[in-house]
């Protein structure tokens, strides 16, 4: 006897019911507890079989579908199970695992509805983009990625074949066009690159025609702009291109090693003139206009003829000579019309310039020393008005109240207002 079963004398098994009792075999090999233990073992094989079964469901390593169907056959086989054991609680935890897998199922079914939904707007998103690259120009890199949108494309749920063709007939479609545009560019581009290849041959030509020329300024004027018109020419195709480039260069750098060779040795002849010239240039950047203008003036012509007489220099240092003396004849020139103009000025108009550019020292430095410089900028925008008045026509009155000569009298002349002391 036990719990859930028992063996009769004539060796019957009988599994306890909660309505009553159900005969499940016989035992003849053993004792009646060898019996009963026998049955139960294979009880608690039912027992691991709904155990794994739930397992899987909580886990979510069986598809629901399939725990459903093997928890219902596992059911159906309950009522005559040849077992010993508490069937009627295996029952019920095989109803309760029933019914979690229908909800699994639904479960299952709206999270596939969901996916598909989600691969639907994706695949429209890829057909989409497929259909704008479709007229890019950017061969390579959208070339690539119509490809690899197929990847992306594999990698999504699948839809319903129709809703799957349909968007799948719009990548397609897509490719074919970028494919065809591409193949009638590069055509043309062969075609462009064949007319380019004649006119960098024409060319060519020429250029190496020009290597021996010995007209060295108009030969390397014509190489200039053999060069703007092999840039403007296109490329040629890919196997000619590089050629042609090499010959062209090489034509460019004969007749230009040959051009160099020749300035240098003409170069070393006139480094005697350049010597002279800048011991011209050391006397001449001597000069003093403040010790005396038509002397410095006088010295200055004898110099410039002795520059002019010491001919061409190197063409490296040419430039260098000439802004050095273009510098001394600047200064020349400069005191000359500095001293013009003192002389035109009144004795007046003079002093009042004097005035400003002392207050001018003095303002910046009170700045500099963080001192108070209203009165200073007060009094130098006075002088500054009085200097504007008596330069703005020579018969102009002295300012009223002018400070900066209180000795002062007027007096006519032909240069304007005079300082009589």
């Amino acid at each position: 006897m036990s719990e859930w079963g028992r063996i009769d004398d004539e060796g019957t098994v009988y599994v306890r019911l909660a309505d009553g009792e159900r005969a499940v075999g016989s035992w003849q090999a053993g004792t009646p507890e060898e019996g009963l233990a026998h049955f139960g073992r294979r009880f608690e094989v039912l027992s691991t079989e709904v155990a794994l079964l739930e397992q899987r469901l909580r886990t979510g390593v069986g598809e629901p579908q399939q725990v459903a169907s093997a928890a219902q056959r596992l059911k159906t086989t309950l009522p005559t199970a040849p077992a010993v054991g508490d069937l009627a609680a295996l029952e019920r935890r095989v109803d309760v695992l029933l019914e979690k897998t229908a909800e699994a199922v639904e479960a299952g079914k709206a999270k596939k509805a969901e996916a598909r939904a989600q691969a639907a707007q994706a695949k429209a998103v890829l057909a989409e983009e497929a259909e704008q690259l479709s007229g890019s120009s950017e061969w390579k890199t959208s070339g690539e990625r119509l490809r690899t949108i197929g990847d992306d494309w594999k990698r999504l749920p699948h839809l319903e074949r129709k809703a799957e063709d349909e968007l799948w007939q719009r990548v397609a479609a897509a490719r074919k066009r970028f494919t065809e545009r591409r193949t009638a560019h590069f055509a043309a581009l062969e075609q462009q690159r064949g007319v380019s290849q004649e006119r960098k041959e024409k060319i060519l030509l020429e250029a190496e025609s020009l290597t021996g020329s010995t007209e060295w300024g108009a030969t390397a004027s014509r190489y200039k702009q053999l060069m703007s018109d092999w840039k403007t020419a296109g490329r040629a195709p890919r196997g000619v291109e590089d050629d042609l480039w090499n010959r062209f260069k090489a034509a460019q750098d004969a007749f230009f090693t040959a051009r160099n060779a020749h300035f240098s040795v003409q170069d070393e002849e006139l480094r005697g003139n350049q010597k002279v010239k800048e011991e011209i240039l050391t006397e001449a950047e001597t000069l003093d206009p403040a010790q005396g203008l038509d002397k410095a003036k006088a010295r200055l012509r004898t110099l410039q003829e002795r520059w002019e007489s010491a001919g061409k220099v190197p063409r490296d240092v040419m430039r260098s000579l000439e802004d050095r003396m273009g510098a001394v004849e600047d200064k020349i020139r400069s005191a000359g019309e500095a001293g013009r103009q003192r002389q035109e000025e009144s004795p007046f108009t003079v002093r009042l310039r004097e005035k400003v550019a002392e207050l001018e020292v003095k303002l910046e430095r009170a700045k500099a020393a963080g001192r108070p410089t209203a009165e200073l900028e007060a009094a130098l925008t006075t002088q500054r008005q009085w200097l504007a008045q008596a330069g703005g026509s020579a018969g102009a009155p002295e300012p009223a109240g002018a400070k900066a000569a209180p000795a002062a009298k007027k007096a006519k002349s032909s240069g304007g207002w005079v300082r009589a002391e």
